[in-house]
């Protein structure tokens, strides 16, 4: 399978002016995030984790050049390794789009707890593929990208994993082909985390857990893609991320990643989102300037609307970039590797100031591009080039970098990297 490798720099937005006066509509409408609402409580209410405004503005710099320099943009997802990309041009009616859709809804579905007791040693879960779809070399995948790998080891073995109708089976696909679909390389000691949780996610009913695959089933023509379609036609065609982040969370109860802190409820919705972001991402046309497929409504996807992803990475580079500041108290639970439960203080400040901290710094750049760059910041933030699912993205990568050894941060103050907070969930 061929995975395309062009990346046009879409920072390059003149030809996009056109579509952006068709979007300017939005501007005069307060949409607000429910995720950044209560997460700004959530912020203030554990007044634990602290952002730094002086490192926001630090970082924002150091964001926006990385991003111009190595043209990190929605395109870029296409030239991950592991990614299976949609045809272009789009065509509705193309098998191969929704194979892509239900590929990213079952990994959007399992993207949680990766982290491992053995981090950095060989011995840690991890699975043997391909170095990439066009790669004959094989390599030990771990962390999120063993959970990709696996599930494309498998179609490449011809088992159905990604088809709905295949692993909500408990006939078709048993337990024990699921476990065969996530073993573990010959050097690792220890098995994929929650792979109990795993599998209920992906059966059509599991109490307190998921019933989502019922829903796809019955509902949806047994597919993400009809879901999509069903969700546009609530819409009008005119349906946002935000619209879509939104029914995904209220649908399908193992995406609604939420928690009650002192009476109120926090929405986090880190598999809502993402889910909404990688299917935005890997359909993203050529140009800015084209509509998006799956958004075609005169507001477009919207996607400023959407927060970045709140897990146990990003927050780890947020501190080392001097944007997130911690209590010496929360330093020495992160070196003992302590765990923190869910929903705890700890694990609540740590996600919803990263939150708060992305959010910033997005406004950061798009007022340098405004004010010291002259550029048209609205029309990049409307193209979604400078958004936090973008510098989400970057941020993720950047974290793996920093931590292997590969990358260091230079030219600006960081602090030290330390260890990723421990939370064993579904959520994330």
């Amino acid at each position: 399978m061929t995975i395309p490798l062009n990346t046009p720099d879409l920072l390059s937005l003149a030809s996009v002016s056109e579509k952006s006066e068709q979007w300017a509509a939005q501007d005069s409408i307060d949409v607000r995030n429910p995720v950044v609402e209560s997460s700004e409580f959530a912020y203030r209410a554990t007044d634990l984790v602290h952002i730094n405004d002086d490192g926001v503005k630090n970082a924002a710099k150091y964001i926006r050049q990385k991003l111009l320099v190595e043209k990190y943009t929605p395109r870029t997802w296409r030239t991950h390794a592991l990614h299976i990309c949609p045809s272009e041009p789009y065509n509705p009616e193309d098998p191969l789009n929704k194979s892509v859709l239900d590929w990213i809804f079952l990994i959007s579905s399992l993207n949680f707890s990766f982290w491992s007791e053995k981090e950095g040693r060989p011995d840690r879960y991890g699975v043997e593929w391909r170095a990439g779809w066009d790669s004959v070399e094989t390599k030990i995948w771990t962390g999120y990208w063993s959970l990709v790998a696996a599930l494309n080891r498998a179609l490449e073995e011809d088992i159905p994993i990604t088809d709905p109708h295949f692993y909500s089976s408990e006939t078709l696909c048993p337990d024990s082909l699921i476990e065969h679909v996530f073993r573990k390389a010959p050097q690792s000691t220890e098995s994929i985390p929650l792979l109990k949780e795993r599998i209920a996610v992906m059966r059509e009913c599991a109490p307190g857990i998921a019933r989502v695959l019922i829903i796809l089933r019955k509902g949806y023509g047994g597919s993400f893609k009809g879901f999509l379609d069903d969700f546009q036609r609530q819409h009008d065609g005119q349906g946002t991320s935000l619209d879509l982040a939104t029914m995904v969370a209220n649908t399908f109860p193992s995406f609604r990643d939420e928690v009650y802190y002192e009476g109120t409820k926090v929405c986090l919705w880190k598999r809502a989102q993402i889910l909404v972001a990688e299917t935005w991402a890997a359909f993203y046309p050529p140009s800015p300037a084209e509509p998006h497929p799956l958004f075609p409504g005169s507001q477009g996807p919207q996607i400023s609307r959407l927060t970045m992803f709140a897990d146990y990475r990003v927050p780890q580079i947020l501190h080392h970039l001097c944007i997130l500041t911690y209590p010496a108290s929360l330093l020495r639970k992160l070196h003992a590797h302590t765990p923190l439960a869910p929903g705890s203080r700890e694990e609540i400040s740590l996600r919803a100031s990263s939150i708060i901290a992305v959010e910033r710094v997005r406004e950061e750049i798009l007022r340098l591009i405004k004010h010291e760059e002259g550029g048209d910041s609205d029309t990049v933030s409307r193209a979604g080039v400078v958004s936090s699912v973008v510098i989400d993205f970057y941020l993720w990568d950047l974290a793996k970098k920093v931590e292997s050894g590969e990358q260091k941060i230079e030219n600006i103050d960081t602090a030290e990297m330390v260890p990723i907070h421990r939370t064993r969930s579904i959520w994330y």
